[in-house]
């Protein structure tokens, strides 16, 4: 499938389809869950190992703090691996972020500053991850809204010395482009020219939601509607670069009827495949 026109995009699978989804077993490619959502057991958990045996299943963490100073929490990285033991993913991934100080788990992905120190802990933590898991992890680019004053390492090249360091991959998220394009003036040509193509193993696409704020405009990444249009031509420039790669379209907030999810990942399969063609043209040319 490397490289096909005919891959199908994923959708990520939210407690409100998770009927409607198991009933009208929709033409995605395959199902994302946050595993948070489904390590106490029960209904959630249920649901989830049923519809695994429809679709392939990725799960995308949000709580481990792999970005934080604070040692990885043992007991959630415990449950992780119990999840991913009995799902059995095709891919797991995590954030280049921290959500957790002092026990207190904050209600963000909060991004860090790109520094020697600061890369050299999340390599720490997602080596005790991958080798907890036994597995290759990805790692996504964050959104931003303020810049650190002190963040030495362009944001590509601190992740590509993360997938060097560690071994893990990456999963690009060009929603968090596009916002931090606007938000911190970060090119997203950049970043995505720093990253080895063998080492990008995913993408995400979203929507944002446009906010003004003391006179200025800020993109914030709620992944509340459809894709914008920079995002979509965003994401063709990043499917020409980086072939190889599964996409997954996120939407959390403001969750709409599943069709109109699956009309967003129907749209995103054929802008990946215009871009594939495109890019075949070209080299034919």
């Amino acid at each position: 499938m490397k490289g096909s026109t005919q891959l199908r995009s994923g959708i990520g699978l939210r407690a409100p389809h998770h009927q409607a989804v198991q009933e009208m077993k929709p033409a995605v490619g395959f199902l994302e869950a946050h595993p948070e959502n489904y390590m106490g057991g029960g209904a959630a958990r249920h649901a989830l190992l049923k519809m695994r045996d429809h679709y392939p299943v990725s799960l995308h963490g949000v709580g481990l703090s792999l970005g934080g100073a604070e040692p990885v929490d043992a007991a959630h990285l415990g449950r992780l691996r119990e999840l991913t033991a009995l799902v059995e993913p095709f891919l797991v991934s995590e954030h280049i972020a921290w959500c957790r100080m002092d026990g207190v788990y904050l209600n963000d992905l909060l991004p860090l500053p790109y520094t020697e120190e600061a890369l050299a802990i999340l390599v720490d933590h997602v080596d005790l991850v991958q080798n907890h898991l036994k597995r290759r992890i990805l790692m996504e680019n964050p959104s931003a809204y303020v810049a650190f004053a002190h963040s030495p390492i362009p944001e590509g090249a601190f992740m590509a010395e993360l997938a060097r360091r560690s071994g893990c991959g990456l999963l690009l998220d060009v929603n968090n482009l596009h916002v931090n394009a606007h938000n911190l003036g970060v090119r997203p040509q950049d970043v995505m020219a720093e990253l080895a193509t063998n080492t990008v193993g995913e993408i995400h696409v979203a929507g944002h939601h446009i906010a003004e704020q003391r006179g200025r405009r800020i993109l914030i990444d709620d992944h509340g509607g459809p894709v914008a249009d920079p995002v979509w031509r965003l994401y063709r420039q990043a499917i020409q670069l980086f072939p190889d790669t599964v996409t997954l379209v996120e939407w959390d907030s403001n969750i709409p009827d599943l069709k109109v999810l699956v009309a967003e990942a129907s749209e995103a399969d054929a802008v990946r495949r215009d871009a594939l063609i495109e890019a075949e043209y070209d080299r034919a040319g």
